[in-house]
């Protein structure tokens, strides 16, 4: 098995923790992101309106498009920054840079590695989101889709390939974004122990991978979280018009957004997300992690 293979494979595990630990959480954050003001008085109240008027099972309410995609979104993530790190690793051999064996990338290496990573991602992330997004803000006893994949013949045949990938360049500006600095601070915070105890990478404590990986998701949504807003809002818009199209652009919805709601409503729904996030990104580099030993070994 190829090392991509197996980095690919590390990452789907990492993927499917991911959603399964952080779906709850998110589908709060996108009922807040995507509500008029007003409609809720905070997460505890969005929590307890979807409790009691959906069920418990609604909080797994389009769970079955990012356990599929996800999955491959966080594949594709540690494929391609697993390739760009062994690609910069060869390199500091080559300058006698980056220590014995050439791993110790700088901070600039692994920015560029996780800006990388998040583009490529992107590129299924943002249709795969769409739908879970379009899922997750439809009315529970009017559905316009029945499924995923309903939904998605019901966008291609209305709106082409195109209506998809709506919100598209919001979505690459975000990954690109976020991605560099998430990979930047979980690294770097992998290499002070390696360095710090002298051990291999395979020696850190599992539990260090996931405080790790839960400071690494603090430092992601630090940076993205008003760019996710308009994304989410982009991607429950409608596709035109006559069916109640808002926003004209990225630019218009920020526009528009920031008169009429105020700069709150760029971090509404910032609470569940950062609860969730050291669950959700603990779970997706423990689970990369142990599934990369488990394969390397």
């Amino acid at each position: 098995m190829s090392n991509t293979i197996k980095d690919l494979a590390a990452g789907t595990a990492g993927g499917i923790a991911q959603v399964l630990v952080g779906q709850p959480f998110d589908i709060v954050k996108v009922r807040m992101q995507t509500s008029a003001k007003g409609t809720y008085s905070g997460m505890l109240h969005c929590a307890g309106g979807i409790l009691k008027n959906e069920g418990p099972l609604a909080f797994y309410k389009g769970t079955l498009t990012p356990l599929l995609g996800i999955g491959v979104c966080v594949s594709i993530q540690f494929g391609v920054l697993e390739y760009a790190k062994r690609i910069f690793t060869v390199q500091n051999l080559a300058r006698g840079e980056g220590g014995e064996e050439g791993k110790m990338l700088s901070g600039g290496q692994l920015v560029i590695a996780g800006v990388a990573a998040g583009l490529a991602n992107g590129v299924v992330s943002g249709p795969v989101e769409h739908i879970r997004i379009r899922l997750q803000t439809q009315s529970n006893t009017n559905p316009i889709y029945k499924g995923p994949f309903n939904a998605m013949k019901q966008i291609v045949s209305q709106h082409g390939i195109s209506g998809l990938f709506k919100g598209q360049a919001v979505t690459f500006l975000r990954e690109a974004t976020g991605y560099g600095v998430y990979f930047l601070a979980y690294e770097k915070l992998v290499q002070r122990e390696i360095t710090q105890k002298g051990i291999r990478r395979d020696q850190i404590n599992p539990m260090n991978s996931i405080l790790y990986g839960a400071a690494a998701g603090y430092a992601l949504w630090a940076v993205i979280y008003p760019i996710d807003m308009i994304k989410s809002r982009m991607q429950t818009d409608g596709f035109t018009p006559s069916t109640g199209q808002k926003y004209a652009s990225a630019r218009d919805c920020v526009r528009k957004v920031w008169r009429s709601e105020g700069i709150s409503a760029f971090t509404r729904g910032l609470g569940p997300t950062l609860i969730r996030s050291p669950f959700a990104n603990g779970a997706t580099f423990l689970g990369f992690e142990m599934a990369s030993r488990l394969l390397y070994s």
